[in-house]
């Protein structure tokens, strides 16, 4: 009687350590001097490049665990970098991003879904100018391998890309799409490596 109790006692034990193990996706921290969110829109007939300078973020991932991986972003609007300051300051005002009143765009996922050959589905919440939306944003995991510059770290990569509706997303009114000056679909690309120790 005494070796079944031990016995089940030991069972519940290691189901309990394989919930708890399924439980965590690996931790892994954003290089920022290695990661962008870049975008591109239209001008008249010309494509303007632009990024955001200032954001941080928390990356969950395994990708035999996607159940419990998570990617989350929070991107300074106010940020927004073109290189020329005065349509910086534009983008920053109330005609598009209203910095002052929104300062953050943010991102958080709810799920993560694998469509082969290492393409990932990242479901998740866009907050932009103080209201959520729906989005998915596609990843590829472009690898993960030790880190060749940084000792007892390993580096993870993805790549992915999105286009937006800026107008659907109140990023302007719509009067600078009607003159014919700025586009209303907006590029995104989002390149990301992150840390973690081996």
């Amino acid at each position: 009687m005494k070796r079944f109790g031990l016995l089940t006692l030991t069972l519940l034990f290691l189901v309990l350590v394989g919930q708890t193990v399924q439980a965590a996706a690996r931790s892994w921290e954003i290089d920022t001097n290695h990661t962008n969110f870049y975008f591109r829109i239209d001008h008249i007939f010309a494509k303007v490049d632009g990024k955001f300078d200032n954001f941080s973020g928390v990356v969950n991932f395994d990708p035999k665990n996607l159940a419990e991986s998570k990617f989350s972003f929070e991107i300074k609007t106010d940020s927004v970098n073109t290189n020329i300051a005065k349509r910086d300051k534009h983008l920053q005002s109330a005609d598009f991003f209203d910095t002052e009143k929104y300062p953050l765009m943010t991102f958080e996922s709810v799920k993560i879904t694998d469509e082969g050959n290492g393409r990932y589905n990242v479901f998740g919440k866009f907050t932009v100018k103080g209201k959520t939306y729906d989005l998915t944003l596609p990843l590829t995991l472009v690898g993960i391998k030790d880190h060749p510059a940084v000792q007892g770290k390993q580096v993870i990569g993805f790549n992915g890309g999105v286009v937006l509706d800026r107008l659907a997303y109140q990023v302007g009114t719509g009067k600078f799409y009607d003159m014919g000056m700025v586009g209303k679909d907006v590029e995104v690309l989002v390149t990301l490596e992150a840390l973690a120790d081996k």
